[in-house]
């Protein structure tokens, strides 16, 4: 298969798991052990991901960056929700 297209695959699972944990993460306390767990549960997934595809821990920063990016659209998504009452 093509290589650039598993990587762009595997940058848009990191941030397709993130979202429902950024979701998740929004509703508890800032710094507190669940809000620690939400951030840092997907990490063992994308890294095994990201092994079996057969990447370098070179592209560590873009599988970071797609999880990052989860985790604030689900933080937002959140946000808006609580926001407007729902």
């Amino acid at each position: 298969m093509n290589e650039p297209l598993i990587l762009i695959g595997l940058i848009l699972t990191a941030l397709a798991i993130n979202i429902p944990l950024g979701y998740v993460r929004q509703g508890v306390e800032k710094f507190s052990f669940a809000w620690y767990f939400y951030v840092h549960i997907s990490i063992p997934l994308i890294i095994y991901l990201r092994v079996k595809s057969g990447y370098s821990w070179k592209f560590i920063p873009l599988t970071l960056a797609g999880a990052i990016l989860g985790q604030i659209i689900g933080g937002r998504i959140r946000k808006r929700r609580d926001a407007d009452g729902c």
